[in-house]
């Protein structure tokens, strides 16, 4: 749908609900280096109907970004509104025997489950935090009632984590979890919604999956459904992902079945793009991969319902980034959005007459590799040196760089990045490969 179809379409749907619904429930879920081309609804042969539902109910972005191609650093933006390299979250940490001491989210920064919990909100998380290992960092520490799942990065579904330092934990303490781990966050998360009933305040529910990382982990129950699928890795991925899609599935039927549908506001993205040597994701029609700033890296799949006040099936093609979803909560929330927050506000973006998409300007930087999108202009260094210019309206694959026919285009999205860049801070701790190597290795006690 044109931009201009989609304001026409939603008219008053910026006008606040009446009385006790003002506060909506706020639900986000993240999915764990699924590919833009990896749910059904964006092309992928895996159905996936119960995520396609939140876009069928709702709205799709189809210019959906992240802040960053790898875990943690996106997450960090996701959780603030804010680009994570103002605070020098720029990198993941690597596993807990060899993060950076500094390693977490910034203490002086304020996460939407604690604003959104100031503003009389019940909190609960169930799943990937990344954010942090040290107990000072831990969810129940940001401003979550509730919190089950693991501190770090990748975790196996069916064992313990034998690497240590990423145990599942309730809040603070250790436990021994035997359910396949996707299965086992639904569980959490919809017991988290059963308590709920009947109580009169809103609640924020974050549910960040570990599917589809690897370990490429399945139990028999989902990969029999896949016995049609020759190659053992991608059936495995299959299996995965409907055991999320199953998931976010009992948790769409429980906020149904308390009748709390037309009063909750749901949000979908993954939090990169797909590693697809790694677990068979997919990206198309995207160029690149998780850990490049190419858009197979960066852009997702974003999805966002609101019954009754977004039309179903609504699709935006002005581009959106996670950053958007703190603010957007807090408006909806009845709080006031902070000026230093990059995200926009996506609310007054639905109402008629509001000129233009929420961004002029969307910026990367990860290490070496660097990108900026203005309008439909996208210029991208990859730590070559080279650079590379991309009309993605007319090449959404990023084919034919245009830099050497347009120094002009260039010129002026090296000077617009370097402004942004400079407003940065250097990074806390250094490159981690997924696990595979960290940042500083914490001093050793004497």
């Amino acid at each position: 749908m044109h931009r201009r179809s989609f304001l026409a379409s939603l008219g008053a749907a910026a006008l606040p609900l009446a009385g006790a619904a003002a506060k909506p429930n706020i639900v986000l879920f993240v999915a764990d280096d699924l590919g833009y081309g990896g749910v059904s609804v964006q092309g992928c042969d895996i159905p996936t109907p119960n995520i396609d539902s939140i876009a069928r109910n709702g709205a799709r972005f189809t210019n959906g970004y992240v802040s960053c191609p790898v875990c943690s650093p996106t997450r960090a933006g996701l959780m603030t509104g804010r680009y994570q390299q103002r605070f020098g979250h720029e990198f993941n940490p690597g596993p807990a025997s060899v993060a950076s001491d500094s390693f977490g989210l910034s203490l002086n920064e304020v996460p939407l489950s604690d604003r959104l919990k100031k503003l009389g909100y019940s909190t609960g998380m169930f799943g990937k935090w990344h954010l942090g290992y040290a107990e000072k960092y831990l969810p129940t520490r940001r401003g979550f009632d509730e919190f089950f799942g693991f501190p770090g990065g990748a975790h196996s579904y069916v064992s313990e984590d034998r690497r240590g330092g990423n145990p599942v934990m309730r809040g603070t303490t250790p436990v021994e979890e035997k359910e396949y781990l996707t299965d086992a966050l639904a569980r959490e998360a919809t017991a988290f919604l059963d308590r709920r009933r009947g109580k009169s305040d809103p609640y924020f529910l974050y549910v960040p999956f570990n599917a589809v990382h690897t370990p490429m982990e399945a139990v028999k129950r989902y990969l029999d459904r896949f016995h049609s699928i020759p190659d053992e890795r991608r059936r495995t991925h299959a299996a995965m992902l409907v055991a999320m899609d199953d998931a976010i599935g009992r948790v769409l039927k429980a906020i149904r079945s308390a009748r709390q549908e037309e009063n909750t506001l749901i949000f979908f993205i993954s939090d990169n793009g797909g590693p697809t040597p790694q677990n068979t994701s997919s990206n198309k029609p995207l160029r690149g991969y998780k850990a490049q700033v190419w858009e197979g890296g960066i852009r997702v799949p974003f999805m966002m319902q609101w019954k009754g006040k977004i039309k179903p099936g609504t699709v935006v093609d002005h581009p959106v980034i996670a950053l958007d979803i703190h603010p957007t909560a807090v408006a909806a929330a009845g709080g006031s959005v902070p000026v230093n927050l990059d995200g926009v506000d996506l609310m007054p973006h639905w109402a008629v007459g509001k000129p233009g998409g929420p961004h002029d300007t969307l910026y990367w930087r990860f290490g070496a590799q660097s990108a900026i999108r203005r309008g439909d202009f996208k210029l991208v260094r990859t730590g070559s040196g080279e650079a590379e210019l991309y009309n993605l309206r007319e090449d959404i694959g990023e084919s034919r760089n245009l830099a050497g026919s347009n120094p002009g285009k260039v010129k002026e999205l090296e000077q617009a990045w370097s402004a942004w860049s400079r407003q940065m801070s250097e990074p806390k701790w250094s490159r981690a490969a997924d696990g595979k190597k960290g940042g500083k290795k914490k001093k050793k006690k004497a």
